[in-house]
């Protein structure tokens, strides 16, 4: 333990009260022996990190239950399917950098619930670079961390509907084995209907016609 602390740069009074806290895992016993490895002494350093972003000792336990019931990588990810969307590795601080003071208990159990993080030992895991990039900038745009989730939980509810329509449309008249080669003609058309969705959406409405 007074290893571990110093390792740290912290006191063994102040590792001890994180350890009742249940901020840290208990260590690994070996009779009257306790051993702490690399991942307890990473844990430190993200509560450390943590505390000078502003968050409470509460909060970060709340933070930490919420990253321990998460589902792991392999779960989210399904590691054995392919996909164009590129996974990003983050630590707890540098995912708190990406939302500043938006990353509370509550929207973290939200992205957990989406399949958006993952947690993979210390690290969590971002299913997409893309959509990791567009929250971030909604964010800083000011739209609120928690909007921006719940409109997700929509997307992905109306993607699912489409994606649907068009593997059921292929598989009715094309082989199995064509199938991820025709992919580009679907998210084409979803683009396009979006796009000119949008367009209609955002056209400024003549006096006297009611809005779209």
């Amino acid at each position: 333990m007074e290893e571990l602390a110093t390792a740290a740069g912290i006191t063994v009074r102040t590792l001890r009260f994180y350890r009742e806290r249940g901020l840290i895992p208990p260590p690994r016993r070996e009779g009257r022996i306790a051993w702490y490895d690399e991942q307890h002494l990473a844990r430190l350093r993200t509560i450390a990190a943590l505390l000078e972003r502003g968050h409470t000792l509460t909060g970060i336990a709340d933070l930490t239950s919420a990253f321990e019931s998460g589902r792991n990588v392999r779960e989210v990810l399904a590691l054995d399917s392919p996909s164009e969307e590129e996974p990003v590795r983050l630590t707890p601080e540098e995912l708190a950098d990406h939302f500043a003071g938006e990353v509370t208990p509550e929207n973290l159990a939200a992205a957990l619930d989406l399949g958006y993080l993952a947690t993979d030992g210390e690290e969590i895991v971002h299913i997409s670079r893309r959509l990791l990039d567009v929250s971030a900038a909604l964010v800083r745009e000011g739209v609120p961390l928690a909007e921006v989730l719940k409109a997700g939980a929509r997307v992905r509810e109306h993607a699912d509907a489409l994606a649907e329509l068009f593997t059921d449309l292929l598989r009715a008249h094309a082989a199995e084995e064509e199938l991820w080669r025709l992919r580009p003609l679907a998210k084409s058309v979803v683009e396009a209907e979006l796009s000119m969705a949008l367009d209609r959406r955002l056209r400024p409405t003549p006096p006297g016609e009611p809005a779209s």
